[in-house]
């Protein structure tokens, strides 16, 4: 089996080789920094934690399935896709400075085997077919992880995982494939630790009739670990999906460069917006390209982020997508030092 830096090389070189080599990968820049969450928390304004938000500007407080038509409502897309106006989001990483302040992470575009991807503060989006797979249907949405969870073991690792990222820069590669080797469930807090790598890979396999369910998950299943696009499907399950993959590349290194703001307990200075470690990392997701392009894309093995004639797909310059951003609904301070996280009350500076 290939790693995963020669199979993506392999994907780079080889822009027509079989499906297994072909994947989408693209930049999606920050939407919108705030606290809300239509799919746990529909309605609500200052939901529990705070959320850093991609892709179409449709995106609003409450997106209920059955109205809000995302391609249909949006203008544009933070995603470098033009016709992808689906909405990815996570929670956000704090660095905890010893006198009990708080401060947002920044974020920045990644590098790899694959080339450089460029965004302006947001995440990068993997869509990996493995065989054929069918596209998600209007209305599908669903959620990785579980933002309450304190507990690694309760994380699979091939899944969810973050990793040491020891060169200053994101373009210089560093490890194997995704969630495997010295790649952890916790954030890792070793001061070598340039850039901290996160990623969230999704299931895979569908019950092929439920776009939702009570818990944004049971309507889904895992068919295996890692970035690998997922092996069989279960009877339960056995519409296979495209595998959706976050990478966040959350720079760290002026924490890292500055001694003096580290604890000197030993604790962990690096808590996501729920006050909460790496157990508790999840994505969400809602689905919203335009008409059957991704279907397209997966069918005529497009691949990374260039523009695809034949599934009607179209790179956007980085200028573009970067201008689409939302003002927040639920407006309060989420950058510089906070005297506490974005929880309950309106966060206020220190």
């Amino acid at each position: 089996m290939h790693s995963w830096t020669c199979l993506l090389a392999a994907a780079l070189l080889t822009r027509h080789a079989s499906a297994q080599f072909n994947m989408l990968r693209f930049a999606c820049s920050q939407l919108v920094v705030e606290r809300t969450d239509p799919l746990v928390n529909p309605g609500m304004t200052y939901t529990p934690h705070l959320h850093q938000i991609v892709g179409g500007n449709s995106f609003n407080v409450t997106m209920d399935p059955a109205t809000h038509d995302l391609p249909g409502l949006s203008t544009c897309t933070s995603c470098s896709f033009a016709e992808d106006f689906s909405n990815y989001w996570t929670a956000v990483l704090f660095f905890k400075q010893k006198n009990g302040t708080y401060k947002r992470v920044p974020q920045v575009g990644n590098g790899g085997p694959q080339g450089q991807l460029s965004q302006k503060g947001g995440l990068d989006i993997y869509y990996i077919p493995s065989g054929k797979v069918t596209a998600f249907k209007k209305g599908f949405r669903m959620l990785a992880g579980t933002a309450t969870n304190t507990d690694p073991n309760k994380v699979n690792k091939g899944n969810i995982c973050h990793r040491c990222w020891t060169s200053p820069s994101e373009a210089q590669f560093v490890g194997g494939a995704p969630c495997t080797g010295s790649d952890t469930v916790d954030v890792p807090k070793d001061q070598s630790c340039k850039m901290i790598r996160q990623t969230i890979i999704f299931p895979t396999c569908w019950n092929g009739k439920d776009l939702d369910s009570p818990d944004h998950q049971s309507h889904v299943a895992y068919s295996g670990t890692g970035a690998s696009g997922g092996g069989s499907c279960p009877s339960t399950h056995p519409v296979k999906l495209p595998q959706i993959m976050y990478e966040l590349m959350w720079n760290v290194t002026d924490f890292t460069n500055d001694p003096s703001v580290w604890p000197t307990d030993g604790s962990n200075p690096y808590v996501y917006s729920m006050n909460l470690g790496g157990p508790a990392a999840h994505g969400d997701y809602l689905f919203g390209w335009k008409d059957d392009t991704l279907q397209k894309a997966m069918d005529n093995n497009c691949n990374l982020d260039a523009t695809c004639n034949a599934a009607g797909i179209h790179k956007q310059t980085q200028a573009a997508y970067d201008a689409c951003t939302l003002p927040q609904q639920a407006p309060e301070q989420v950058d510089g030092w906070l005297k506490a996280l974005p929880m309950g009350e309106m966060a206020v500076m220190s």
